[in-house]
């Protein structure tokens, strides 16, 4: 015989008062986890910062860029121009922090510190 809990009333939040603070380092690691993760790189190799600008946030990333091997001509001919693909990734994560913080995101800031290109693979 199985026994099931009640199930729980709904809760209303309605006339409930006060605010909701959320620490600067929360925000740094998730604006850090999205930028790994659009970017295509372990967190460890994105550096951001984040700062109040406005009536939003202003978000500086520094990273290495995925890029494709110089041998593999084919790829990097139907690959896009590394300043779209930079493009792209901003708008992407203005969408992406607006939607983890809750906040108007005013700027992304992205810097290119280097490259990661594939190892090679070796044939014996």
């Amino acid at each position: 015989m199985s026994t099931s809990a009640p199930a729980a009333a709904p809760v209303s939040t309605e006339g409930v008062r006060g605010g909701v603070h959320v620490r600067e380092r929360v925000i740094d690691k998730a604006v850090r986890e999205a930028s790994a993760r659009v970017i295509g790189v372990p967190r460890g190799d994105v550096d951001v910062e984040v700062n109040e600008w406005g009536r939003g946030l202003a978000v500086r990333i520094a990273s290495r860029l995925p890029v494709p091997s110089l041998e593999d001509t084919e790829q990097i001919r139907s690959g896009q121009p590394i300043i779209e693909r930079v493009r792209n990734a901003q708008e992407a994560l203005a969408t992406e922090f607006a939607r983890l913080t809750g906040r108007e995101i005013r700027r992304v800031s992205f810097t290119v510190t280097g490259a990661i290109v594939p190892e090679r693979k070796r044939v014996k």
